[in-house]
């Protein structure tokens, strides 16, 4: 952990101070910018492991550099996390469908952001899981490639719908994502998927899996997650 790079893009001084302090206590190498156009050119030069990002910056705002570093080949694979005020869900929902990994609202206690960096960095040390990889999270085992659910040992049958929607939150445990995000991953042209109805096969999914239904999480506003 000692080796990783965090860069901090955050205007007000006292946070952006609180959160240097807290993650070089950490072992975290860590550089921070007040300045929206200033942080996006030092990420570029200095290809961060990390980027805490405000999505609420005077001149060229967080959404707008969320924008620009997922487009460019050098940058897309940098992780960021957001941070927000409560009363930003819409930001939010816009700023993980452009590809942040991560967010946190203000206020945050130290120990909630050095937990959730942490759990970030181990998703990405972690092997990426492919299409036809078989998972395996608690009880639950999930086989693409035989179209084929396990909860306790024992077959649950779920629709396309609900097979597809549980092998995407599956195959990355902690990340939130938004409804838009689950419609685009359900494939088919014939199948006619929204916002409601993905609520809707949520509910399903849950009574099917039973007591483990709960791996499922409802991020309010924003999506949904499968449990860490």
């Amino acid at each position: 952990m000692n080796n990783k790079h965090i860069i901090i893009i955050e205007d007000e001084a006292d946070i952006q101070e609180l959160i240097k302090y807290t993650l070089s206590k950490e072992g975290y190498k860590v550089t921070g910018f007040t300045s929206g156009e200033e942080g996006l050119k030092s990420v570029k030069q200095l290809k961060p492991d990390l980027i805490l990002l405000d999505l609420m910056l005077p001149g060229m705002d967080g959404l707008e550099i969320c924008r620009q570093l997922k487009k460019e080949s050098t940058t897309d694979h940098i992780p960021i996390i957001m941070l927000t005020a409560k009363t930003e869900e819409s930001d939010i929902v816009s700023g993980l469908e452009m590809g942040a990994d991560d967010y946190i609202t203000k206020p945050f206690s130290p120990k909630v952001l050095i937990a959730r960096i942490r759990s970030l960095f181990r998703r990405l040390k972690s092997k990426e899981i492919t299409e036809q990889s078989v998972i395996e999270l608690d009880d639950i085992i999930i086989n693409p490639g035989k179209f084929e659910v396990l909860v306790n040992s024992k077959p649950i049958v779920l629709t396309l719908t609900e097979f597809q929607i549980l092998h995407q939150l599956a195959k990355k445990p902690g990340w939130v994502f938004t409804r838009d995000q689950l419609i685009d991953s359900i494939r088919g042209e014939d199948v006619i998927i929204t916002d409601r109805s993905i609520d809707v096969q949520i509910v399903g999914l849950r009574k099917k899996l039973g007591k483990l239904g709960h791996q499922i999480e409802t991020v309010r506003g924003i999506g949904y997650r499968f449990k860490e």
